[in-house]
């Protein structure tokens, strides 16, 4: 298996130079050559398997054996989930005879990011020490800058994929205040040398615009070789395809017909990473109903389904329904994470889209032309700030994909609402934006549609808007209820954090110069 870039171009990489490039050098992100087709049998084969059986049975689709042998992928994948609280990884919770819960949020910083950043870091680690394992000993040594931009808890999760491993520096990116205070401590209090926070004025969108200028830098990259973290990286995607599966099986166990019912997985989105990692398992061949987008008020998602324009601002007559990015920025909302104006990853998903509808005879000639096709849309959003597509494109993405948002007001009351329900469950206000749009949703499926809403984060990270939801609920105490151990008194550790007064890639430069070193990483051969 070979990757490529989305925007178009000869070069075909390995999966480990995908992995350590990270974004490609004209912009793109990477993508399988093509997308595997399951095993003969797999659902019987499967269908026992721990969530360590699936990674491993779903990842070496992907994967050479040239690049990783069954043997360091399993030892692999191993090493990366024993650092989660609960036996089945990514266990699953039953609300009612039609409503599941997928939980993400049991590894070590309680997010789902978690479950492709802990992986990464193993990967990372090890590519760099068999690489310099060839070197003689009068070779400068390979490593890595990672660099990356985080919304909440891509952040933290990094830093925990990544602290103390050798030959990794990784730097990350946050809004100045646009973080809960836990995601902001879970970050700036991890003391390790090789670990660097970045606090920017300025909202995710600049971070991210940011890191991708970085890449972009060619001289900066090949100096320092940057590897990236966020979902642009493939590796996140792969890895999040896992627990699909998981749920897929273990949702089976637990109703009454399993033949003749379908399900249908509603994720909470912001930029398109986790929702597309379904995508890429539905087109494996896993069995589902269509993938449901789940927004909040920064709807550039939901807009696009409903229009077929990728837009910062909504041109639609009147703008927003709740009167909330008609100007085009971003709106802080109570699910921080999810306060996004460009969603990066479903530049992979208007691939398929843009190469499925080419009219072109061979399969090269499509690719090229999917290629050249997105990288124009691209250009188009960061020019314009928008791209309309075709309507046959837009009929692919409906094929796949239903989108619906919520505010503020209906996350809270659908926090209420399932605390004081039975079972009585507490969500987090990104699981509550999930659940409360696979409410709207279920008004229009059949019987048959049983619904999976993935449950992204601990409710612990959000003290705010859990609280604010409860605070008048009958028998609800936040440190009783919600608290893990993990949490107390985390918020006055100590805590090392670099300030930066504007969205600036110079000064970011500056803080990634100081810290590495001037003569750079010394790595090569990516």
């Amino acid at each position: 298996m070979k990757y490529f870039s989305t925007r178009g171009g000869d070069d075909l990489l390995t999966f480990e130079e995908a992995v350590l490039t990270g974004l490609a050098p004209n912009g793109g992100l990477y993508i399988p050559e093509h997308i595997p087709s399951l095993p003969r049998n797999w659902q019987e084969e499967w269908n026992s398997y721990s969530f360590v059986d699936l990674s491993v049975a779903v990842l070496s689709l992907y994967i050479s054996p040239d690049d990783l042998s069954g043997d360091e992928l399993r030892a692999l994948v191993n090493r990366s989930y024993s650092t989660f609280r609960h036996p089945d990884i990514a266990p699953v919770v039953q609300l009612s005879d039609k409503e599941f819960i997928l939980e993400l949020f049991h590894g070590p910083t309680f997010a789902f990011k978690d479950v492709a950043l802990q992986l990464l870091g193993n990967l990372f680690e090890f590519f760099l020490a068999r690489r310099n394992s060839r070197k003689s000993p009068e070779e400068q040594p390979e490593s890595l800058t990672v660099v990356g931009a985080t919304s909440g808890d891509t952040g933290s999760a990094a830093i925990y994929g990544l602290r103390g491993k050798n030959n990794v520096s990784i730097f990350i990116l946050h809004p100045k205040g646009r973080v809960s205070p836990v995601q902001e401590a879970q970050m700036t209090t991890v003391t390790d040398p090789n670990v660097h926070n970045i606090a920017v004025r300025g909202t995710f969108d600049a971070c991210q615009n940011i890191v991708k200028a970085l890449f972009a830098d060619k001289p900066f990259n090949e100096k320092y070789h940057l590897g990236a973290v966020n979902s642009i990286n493939w590796a996140r995607i792969l890895a999040q395809t896992v627990y699909y599966f998981l749920a897929y099986f273990h949702v089976r166990r637990q109703i009454p017909h399993p033949e003749s019912s379908e399900i249908q997985f509603v994720v909470p989105t912001g930029n398109f990473g986790d929702v597309l990692a379904g995508y890429y398992a539905k087109r494996m061949g896993l069995p589902m109903s269509k993938l449901v987008v789940a927004t909040n008020s920064n709807d550039i998602l939901t807009r696009f389904w409903r229009s077929g324009r990728y837009e910062n601002i909504d041109s639609t007559p009147g703008g927003a329904s709740d009167g909330k990015q008609a100007d085009g920025g971003v709106q802080v909302t109570l699910s921080p994470a999810m306060d996004i104006l460009v969603s990066s990853n479903f530049e992979r998903l208007l691939w398929y889209l843009a190469y499925e509808s080419s009219s072109a005879a061979s399969d090269s000639t499509r690719r090229a032309s999917a290629g050249a096709t997105v990288d124009g849309w691209m250009k188009s959003v960061k020019s314009n700030g928008r791209v309309e597509v075709p309507v046959e494109v837009l009929e692919l993405a409906r094929r796949d994909f239903l989108a619906e948002r919520v505010s503020d007001d209906q996350t809270l009351e659908t926090i209420k609402r399932y605390f004081t329900g039975s079972p009585s469950y507490i969500a987090d206000p990104h699981t509550a934006v999930g659940l409360s749009v696979a409410r709207i949703v279920s008004a229009k499926n059949t019987s048959s549609v049983v619904q999976v809403v993935l449950s992204t984060a601990h409710p612990a990270k959000f003290s705010e808007a859990v609280t604010r939801a409860l605070s008048t609920s009958q028998g609800f105490d936040f440190e009783r209820n919600v608290l893990p151990q993990e949490f107390r008194g985390l918020l006055e550790r100590e805590r090392r954090v670099i300030d930066v007064d504007e969205p600036s890639e110079e000064l970011v430069k500056k803080v990634i110069e100081n810290k590495v070193g001037s003569a750079g990483t010394g790595i090569g051969g990516v």
